[in-house]
């Protein structure tokens, strides 16, 4: 089971480009959707958020970090992404974790804490 995302979020679309960034958010559903049909990567998910004026939406790949690791290099996927950088704003690609990954990182937050004193 994947343990690994990349969470990739966008702000507001450019002016003037919301024809080719609807174009370009096409193109990155049809890549990573390749990639979970090859077992490139476990899943997706894409979410638009309603109007708010900071975060448009965001896209979730779930994988092992070898397959998040691979997609980073893709060159498809990196084309998609300099494409979607001239389309919207405050584009972000952060690395993450789910599943047993959360476990993990929290075994080792609660190792962390545990080296700060703590104030009553």
């Amino acid at each position: 089971m994947a343990d690994r995302l990349l969470f990739i979020s966008w702000g507001q679309t450019v002016r003037g480009a919301e024809e080719r960034g609807l174009e370009v958010f096409n193109d990155a559903l049809g890549i990573l959707g390749r990639m979970q049909q090859d077992g490139r990567i476990e899943k997706f998910d894409a979410v638009l958020l309603s109007p708010n004026g900071d975060l448009g939406g965001y896209l979730e790949v779930h994988g092992t970090a070898q397959q998040i690791a691979a997609v980073r290099e893709d060159e498809e996927f990196l084309r998609n992404m300099l494409d979607a950088e001239l389309c919207v704003d405050r584009i972000r690609h952060i690395d993450g974790y789910a599943n047993e990954g959360v476990a993990r990182m929290m075994g080792l937050y609660q190792e962390a804490i545990s080296k700060v004193p703590q104030r009553a």
